[in-house]
């Protein structure tokens, strides 16, 4: 079994590479230990933040030397999403603050849509631009055809504005591009969703299920920490990809499933717990619902029926089966993150589910905990208006159990079509880049030319903001106060970010921006505050805290007003489904029309010649917001395309070599990537990690370095139940005759 030390070399050696590497340090022009020392000398002056790179938000402390500089950034010792320790993607924080292509006045569009033509403007400039857009698109239209699409903490001010004005088109991408399915599911089944970050008790678990979790190469903090510490105590770990990923080099199994035939093995590992008796009979008994028809509805879902879909062995299926069974309760077949994959996730995930509550995990030590989360006070201010309309409106039938606005549902109801009534007109994106973000890129694109207003907010240049008509730059969150972070964990905390620095160029915090709007808008009764550390400090108040106490400290802990972090032998729980148990059979999905029960469907084979595409994470990378972060592509500049031996030899290719991808449908990748000939890849697939092959050449340091998986996923399978994109379902050839001048060297 492999230590907890081995398993964090690889963040030990990024956090390093990336302090090596830090831009603050590049600018001193001295020889790298000794800029490494003198910077650690000086290191005086220190600011709570919390990290903005990835959605874990790890509190911290950001140094700067006696000038003034930021120079590093560290992980608080008191906050339970970092333990005091920040990931290469945490510790390289710094370069988005030094990157010299960042986004430094507001910019204007001076020609059509697509080209990079912009003037610089005022912010007064910018934002009578938009306010008198979206004051003709509310007057002729109506407010609810105004949408905002976000990610990252300003998207609570955009929200508060757009709410205001009436609209309640908020939508995230994180939630139908990544996570939707498995919280349906999840409510589906337990009445409650599994939050960000996850209520998994990894730390006491003594079985981790990994079925296309990749934990230590999405370096989610907390969570690569505690199944550290796992290891070192002995659990098992079970590792399910095509791929043998940094987490299967840890695994005391490894099962290299045929993509596509998750939902089969889930189902069959359900068969032999409930055949051979090892579920948790008590728990079952006490707190779930249909499990005489789940009984039923796997007994001829045998490892053997499994074998023929999934190529796992029937005997592999029984021994890890058997391995969860022995450490029940105390085990997790993990939920996962970015789980929209084939089209049918959520049921995917609800055999996730029906496998965790038959060995009785939910709210037991080692498997699922209650999260606790702090309640904050909002300022006062006047009632939302009530919306006349929705996205729903226009999809009255579709997605019935989506709980939240769909950025793929907003982006179809763009588009015009004379069969709907009303169609979207204007668009504030914040922090995220949709071109990359959102899959069929030639949907995305004809919707954005059918808007009569597209604002975009960031720190970068991205894609997104070539097509933008107004662009707003963004301070760096090192730079900036935001909203308390108040996420879930074993108990409330809250946490602070505060400037380090004044902002660099002419680029201000979203708060700012939000208010400037409002004020133009007429609604600026929303926004009591003028400044965001008066809100800030008025809202720690209320709670026995300050503003000055939480500079001081940066985290705060509050104890949990009921020892009920698992649950009590023998208590007595009411579950929030319609049956008040935990629901092997979902009522609530029966009742919107589909399988109260997961059914395993076979998906499309690749056509001869093609491979399945198959796409991840890298450890010192957050999808494409940080293939331009100098500190960051110093750990990786691009990416590769994994191919098994065997292919490549039937292909006469060679590790280094640069090809382009084309998929099913024809398209082509935009720029070519380099292979890596490997056994650790299935024969049937190939795999590249996500976020590069950028065409945005304002990312000098990112421009053309590798292939976009987005790119070539033309092929969107959309859940049905709640409205997910299932993305792999694509499949590419290779293309090796590359033009004159084209190859890379």
């Amino acid at each position: 079994m492999a230590t907890r030390r081995q398993f964090i070399r690889i963040t030990t050696m990024g956090a390093g590479a990336v302090i090596a590497g830090a831009a603050g340090y590049k600018l001193l022009g001295n020889e790298r230990n000794a800029a490494h020392k003198a910077a650690e000398a000086v290191l005086t002056g220190r600011t709570p933040t919390y990290c903005e790179i990835c959605f874990w938000k790890c509190a911290g402390w950001v140094y700067r030397d006696e000038n003034g500089a930021i120079k590093k950034i560290t992980g608080n010792n008191e906050d339970l999403n970092c333990n005091g320790r920040f990931c290469p993607r945490g510790t390289g924080g710094v370069g988005m603050y030094y990157d010299e292509d960042r986004l430094r006045t507001p910019l204007i569009r001076t020609e059509e849509r697509g080209k990079q033509s912009f003037r610089e403007a005022t912010w007064d400039e910018a934002f009578d631009y938009i306010a008198e857009k979206i004051k003709v698109i509310s007057a002729e239209h109506g407010p609810e055809c105004l949408a905002l699409f976000t990610h990252g903490s300003g998207g609570k001010y955009f929200s508060t504005l757009l709410r205001a004005l009436g609209s309640p088109h908020i939508a995230a991408p994180s939630y139908a591009q990544c996570r939707g399915p498995r919280e349906v599911a999840f409510q589906a089944t337990f009445g409650e969703a599994i939050e960000s970050p996850e209520r998994t008790d990894i730390r006491d678990t003594k079985c981790l299920v990994l079925i296309g979790s990749h934990i230590g190469e999405n370096m989610h903090n907390g969570q690569v920490q505690e199944m550290s510490d796992a290891i070192d105590k002995g659990a098992t770990i079970i590792t399910v990809d095509p791929r043998y990923s940094t987490a299967a080099g840890k695994s005391k199994y490894w099962l290299p499933i045929k993509p596509a035939t998750d939902l089969a093995l889930l189902l069959a590992w359900i068969n032999v717990i409930i055949t051979e008796e090892l579920y948790d009979k008590p728990y079952v008994e006490k707190y779930t619902y249909g499990f005489e028809y789940l009984r039923d509805h796997v007994k001829n879902m045998t490892p053997e029926w499994a074998y023929g879909i999934t190529t796992i062995d029937p005997t592999v299926i029984r021994e890890t089966a058997r391995e969860m069974a022995n450490a029940a309760p105390a085990v997790i077949v993990h939920p996962g993150r970015h789980v929209t994959w084939y089209g049918d996730d959520t049921q995917r995930m609800r055999a996730v589910a029906i496998l965790n509550a038959i060995l009785g995990s939910w709210g037991r030590r080692g498997g699922f905990y209650r999260p606790e989360t702090f309640s904050i006070a909002e300022p006062e201010h006047p009632p939302f208006p009530t919306p006349k309309r929705s996205w729903r409106t226009e999809f009255p039938d579709l997605y019935k159990l989506a709980d939240t606005v769909l950025a793929n549902g907003v982006c179809d109801a763009t588009v015009p079509d004379p069969s709907r009534h009303c169609q979207f007109q204007g668009w504030i994106v914040n922090g995220t880049n949709l071109i990359e973000t959102l899959p069929n890129q030639e949907n995305t694109l004809k919707a954005i030319q059918s808007l009569q207003l597209l604002v975009v907010i960031d720190t970068m240049p991205m894609e997104i903001t070539g097509w933008a008509d107004v662009v707003l730059p963004e301070c760096t969150y090192l730079e900036r106060y935001d909203e308390l972070r108040v996420g879930p964990h074993r108990k409330p905390q809250i946490a602070l970010r505060m400037p380090a620095t004044e902002p660099l160029y002419n680029t201000k915090p979203a708060f700012w921006m939000a208010r400037e709007l409002a004020k133009r808008l007429g609604v600026i009764d929303y926004f009591p505050f003028e400044k965001i550390e008066d809100q800030l400090d008025w809202q720690l108040k209320q709670i026995g805290s300050s503003l000055e106490e939480m500079k001081k400290t940066g985290v705060k802990t509050f104890e949990r007003p009921y020892e009920d972090l698992y649950f009590a032998p023998g208590e007595n729980v009411e579950f929030y489904t319609p049956s008040g148990k935990i629901e092997l059979y979902s009522l609530s999905i029966e009742e919107a029309g589909f399988d109260p029960m997961p059914k395993y469907t076979p998906h499309e084979e690749p056509p001869e010649g093609y491979y399945r595409l198959n796409y991840g994470r890298a450890p010192m990378h957050t999808f494409s917001r940080t293939a331009n972060n100098p500190n960051l592509t110093d750990l990786m500049d691009e990416n590769s395309l994994w191919v098994n031996p065997g292919v490549a030899k039937e292909w006469g290719l060679t590790s280094g070599q640069y090809i382009y991808l084309e998929n099913q449908d024809g398209k082509r990748s935009e720029f070519p990537i380099k292979v890596r000939v490997t056994e650790r890849i299935r024969w049937d697939s190939v795999y590249m990690v996500h976020g590069f092959g950028h065409d945005q050449k304002k990312l000098k340091r990112c421009y053309g370095k590798g292939a976009s998986d987005t790119n070539l996923i033309t092929k969107v399978l959309v859940d049905p139940i709640m409205g997910g994109t299932g993305m792999r379902g694509n499949f590419v050839t290779f293309i090796t005759d590359l033009k004159s001048g084209e190859a890379r060297s």
